[in-house]
C-alpha cells in the first residue's frame, strides 16, 4: 500500500503530524503499537495532572482516582480518533519497523511512503542499580497504568520534574515520601531559585529531600523495601519504605524500530537530526522524544510535528522551536520560558530583572498562596524580554503570555502598558514589568 507519508507513533507528535500532513492534502498512514495518544495521554501528562487535581481535592481512594483518570483519558482519546477519521488518516495498530528507504513493515504487511516520520517517543530510563527490577519497584508507567499502587511510604529515586510531581501526588494522598537525588539539588535543569522554592514547598507538604546521594541497591519485597545509598558525606544510609519509584528520566524508544541496513545516525539510542528534523537518511524525519538533543515535552513534539509537516509539503515552517516553555505541576505551579538570569549572564548579556511577589497579589492571597513570584529577565539597554520564571498558582497557563512576548520581541514597557484584569494572578506579570520600568 502506498502513501505520501508514513508516521510511526501515535502520541502528541505523531497525531499532530498526521493532522497537519493530511490538512496539506497528502495521504497518511499512522502506526501505533498501543493506544492513540501515546505516553502523554495514556500514562504521562494527562493522567498525572488528572490525579494531581483529584488528590488536591482530597480524593485518595484508588478506585475513584482510577475512574476519574480513565474518564479524562477516554474522552481525549475519543477526540483524537474522531480527528483521524475526519482527516482520512489510515490508522494501523501494530509494531512498525522501517525496513528500507520509504518502506515500513507492520504485522507482515508492507507499506510504502515517500516520507517517513518517526514519532516513537520515549520510555522510562532505569539506572544500573542492583534490585531495580524487583517487585515493589515502579516506574511512572506502572503507577499511571495501575493507579492501585498506593504505598503508605515511598522512596523516589530522582528529583526531576517526574519525581517531584509524583512526590506531591503521593504526599497529598497521605504517604510519607522521601526523594533521593544524585545532583546537588532537585530540578537541575531549572533556575536554582525555582529549585529552592520547590524544595521549601515540598517540605511544607511533608516531602523529605536528600540531594548529592548515590543509590547503591534496592532489596526486599512490596510492603517492606530497603534502599541503600551513600549520603552527601559518603556515609552509608538505609531507607525503609513500602515502595520505590524510579524517576530518573526517559530515553528514546527506538529499539527494534529499524531493520538491518536501514539505521540512521544515532546518539545514545536517539535519532540525530538537523534543526528541521531531517535525519541522515533521505526523506526520513524524526520528532519528539525520539530525536537526539531535544526537550522531552509533548508541546515540543507538537511544534516539531508542525514544522516537519510543513517542510514535507514544501511550506515554510510555522513554529519557533527555539522557544519552548517548561511547566511543573506542583503546588504552586512552576513555569519557565526563555533565558534565566544566570543563563543570560553566561552569554555575556547585561540584564535587568523585575520580580513581583505572590504575597502582594490579591488573588494569590485569596487562594492561600503567598510564597512565590513572577520574574522577568530583560535586556538592560532595550528592556526586551529575554525570559521569565513563574512560581505561582496557574503558572502553566500564564507562561504562554510570556512566550508570546519573547517571540514578538516585546519590551517591559509594552507588558506594563497591557491591562491585566483584577483580581487575577496575571497581574503579577504587569507588576514585574512596571518594576523594571520604574527602577531602570
Amino acid at each position: 500500500m502506498g502513501f505520501d507519508v508514513a508516521i510511526i507513533g501515535g502520541g502528541p507528535g505523531g497525531c499532530t503530524a498526521a493532522d497537519e500532513v493530511a490538512a496539506y492534502g497528502l495521504s497518511v498512514v499512522l502506526f501505533e503499537a498501543g493506544m492513540l495518544g501515546g505516553t502523554c495521554l495514556n500514562r504521562g501528562c494527562i493522567p498525572t495532572k488528572a490525579l494531581l487535581h483529584e488528590a488536591a481535592l482530597g480524593i485518595s481512594d484508588p478506585a475513584t482516582l482510577r475512574e476519574k483518570r480513565a474518564d479524562t483519558v477516554s474522552a481525549l482519546r475519543g477526540g483524537i480518533e474522531k480527528l483521524m477519521k475526519v482527516r482520512k488518516v489510515t490508522v494501523v495498530q501494530g509494531f512498525a519497523q522501517i525496513t528500507g528507504p520509504g518502506r515500513v513493515s507492520c504485522d507482515g504487511e508492507l507499506y510504502e511512503a515517500r516520507d517517513i516520520i518517526v514519532a516513537s517517543g520515549s520510555v522510562p530510563s532505569i539506572p544500573p542499580i542492583a534490585g531495580a527490577d524487583l517487585p515493589g519497584v515502579y516506574t511512572s508507567n506502572d503507577v499511571l497504568e495501575g493507579v492501585g499502587i498506593m504505598p503508605r511510604s515511598l522512596a523516589i529515586i530522582g528529583g526531576g520534574v517526574i519525581g517531584m510531581e509524583f512526590a506531591l501526588l503521593f504526599a497529598q494522598t497521605g504517604a510519607a515520601v522521601q526523594v533521593l537525588e544524585a545532583m546537588d539539588r532537585i530540578l537541575p535543569p531549572f533556575d536554582r531559585e525555582i529549585a529552592q522554592r520547590v524544595a521549601l514547598h515540598a517540605k511544607k507538604h511533608g516531602i523529605a529531600i536528600e540531594a548529592s546521594v548515590q543509590v547503591q541497591r534496592i532489596e526486599g519485597a512490596p510492603g517492606e523495601m530497603r534502599v541503600s545509598y551513600a549520603d552527601k558525606r559518603g556515609q552509608p544510609r538505609t531507607l525503609v519504605c513500602e515502595g520505590v519509584l524510579i524517576a530518573t528520566g526517559r530515553h528514546a524508544n527506538t529499539g527494534g524500530l529499524f531493520a538491518d541496513g536501514a539505521l540512521p545516525e544515532l546518539e545514545r539510542g536517539a535519532i540525530v537530526a538537523d534543526e528541521r528534523g531531517r535525519t541522515s537518511v533521505a526523506h526520513l524525519w524524526v520528532i519528539g522524544d525520539a530525536r537526539a538533543r531535544t526537550v522531552q515535552l509533548a508541546h515540543a513534539a507538537e511544534a516539531q510535528a508542525r514544522n516537519v509537516a510543513a517542510c514535507i509539503a514544501g511550506r515554510k515552517p510555522p513554529v519557533n522551536e527555539d522557544l519552548i516553555p517548561s511547566c511543573i505541576y506542583l503546588s504552586p505551579e512552576v513555569a519557565s520560558v526563555g533565558l534565566t538570569e544566570d543563563e543570560a549572564k553566561a552569554q555575556g548579556r547585561a540584564v535587568i530583572c523585575g520580580k513581583a511577589l505572590t504575597g502582594a497579589n490579591g488573588k494569590c492571597l485569596i487562594e492561600g498562596s503567598g510564597s512565590g513570584y513572577a520574574k522577568l529577565v530583560c535586556d538592560a539597554q532595550t528592556h526586551v524580554v529575554l525570559g521569565s520564571q513563574l512560581v505561582c498558582p496557574r503558572a502553566s497557563d500564564m507562561v504562554a503570555e510570556l512566550a508570546l512576548a519573547i517571540n514578538l520581541g516585546a519590551t517591559a514597557e509594552q507588558l506594563a502598558a497591557t491591562v491585566h484584569p483584577h483580581p487575577t494572578i496575571s497581574e503579577m506579570i504587569g507588576e514585574a514589568a512596571r518594576i523594571i520600568c520604574r527602577e531602570h
